[in-house]
């Protein structure tokens, strides 16, 4: 009975998260929309530290998705350990990428699409090789858990790190640094999911009809999520605003990850009764997804599709075959030889272009 009803939480959290990353990508592409908006209509940027985003119903709107996701999320942390539902998280990404190709024109090339199914892909084998938590039912179990000395540590870092990220790297350094902004928002959401974990386990209480009300612990699992979730909203605009959708999202997903399989890590002590085939699995599902999301926006504005490769390859075998010899020959000749001068530019053009591409990562 047990097993079957470990089973059904499971399908239960899988579909959770995977609604939660559906909402949570469209909500990046409303919001964005709506801060393209403001700054069309000449309002105080969020990046600069404004506010007028507030009046803006696009981003209400997004932030609605964005909730709805989180709601979702909540409820998948509740039935599925962290490192089932975290990695799941890939989806956003994919969603966020597809949507921002048809609404923001910012276009999906080859490369974006291979890292999409390298994501994908990435999250199965994550999924497939999760590790297991331990077994936490009750918020006296999570405060034991919380006051374990490895947890204090790691919590205790999180919040110094951000705090001089927020008033000392922030300042100087947001506007121009896509991690400053990011790095702030994705330790404390490690802060946040353990506060939803708690969360989870005290509603599960109080429907089984036992005080949470009147325990220390959930009162201080909400103000503290409420506090982190409030400060991520606030630098995950400056970062939209800043800087492009399809840079912004990826990133984000690594870091955050990254910071809650740590966390869910001290915290549960997850990694200990795991196997060594399922500890490999993890890390290479984990640096799959990490390629697929450098190919979805590292290339993002070299225009390459399946059309042009055999033109491209044609291209390189000329080069290959003496091309670029036959253009120093053409030193030799009259300047005026316009057959000459002709491929000269044209190999140099093919260059600049590559050379101008690449430059720019």
């Amino acid at each position: 009975m047990s097993e079957t009803r470990g089973r059904y939480d499971f399908c239960i959290g899988l579909v959770l998260a995977m609604s939660s990353s559906i909402f949570i990508g469209g909500s990046f592409i409303l919001k964005k929309k709506g801060l393209l908006r403001l700054a069309r209509k000449g309002s105080m940027r969020a990046g600069q530290g404004g506010h007028a985003y507030l009046k803006e119903w696009l981003w209400w709107a997004g932030l609605l998705s964005m909730g709805a996701g989180e709601v979702a999320n909540f409820a998948a942390y509740a039935f599925a350990p962290a490192t089932l539902v975290t990695p799941l998280g890939a989806l956003s990404v994919l969603v966020s990428a597809i949507l921002s190709s048809f609404f923001l024109n910012e276009k999906l090339n080859l490369h974006g699409k291979i890292g999409c199914l390298l994501s994908i892909l990435g999250s199965t084998v994550m999924v497939i090789h999760a590790p297991q938590e331990e077994e936490v039912e009750t918020l006296n179990e999570m405060s034991n858990k919380l006051g374990d000395p490895g947890f204090v540590v790691f919590a205790t870092l999180v919040v110094i790190v951000s705090l001089i990220l927020i008033f000392v790297v922030g300042p100087r350094h947001g506007q121009t640094n896509i991690l400053v902004y990011i790095t702030i928002c994705s330790v404390i959401g490690a802060l946040s999911v353990s506060c939803v974990k708690g969360l989870g386990i005290a509603i599960k209480e109080l429907f089984a009809g036992k005080p949470v009300l009147q325990h220390p612990l959930a009162w201080i699992l909400l103000l503290s999520l409420i506090v982190c979730v409030s400060t991520q909203i606030n630098y995950l605009n400056r970062a939209l605003d800043i800087f492009n959708t399809s840079i912004v999202t990826p990133i984000y997903y690594v870091i955050f990850t990254t910071s809650v399989l740590t966390c869910s890590a001290i915290l549960f002590k997850e990694w200990q009764h795991m196997a060594a085939n399922d500890i490999i699995g993890t890390f290479s599902g984990f640096l799959t997804i990490i390629v697929g999301i450098f190919l979805l926006h590292a290339f993002k504005d070299v225009h390459f599709t399946l059309a042009n490769l055999p033109l491209s390859l044609r291209k390189d075998d000329r080069v290959a075959n003496g091309t670029l010899l036959s253009t120093y020959e053409c030193f030799n000749h009259d300047e005026e030889s316009s057959p000459c001068l002709g491929e000269i530019q044209s190999t140099e053009s093919l260059s600049a272009r590559r050379n101008g591409s690449l430059s720019a990562f």
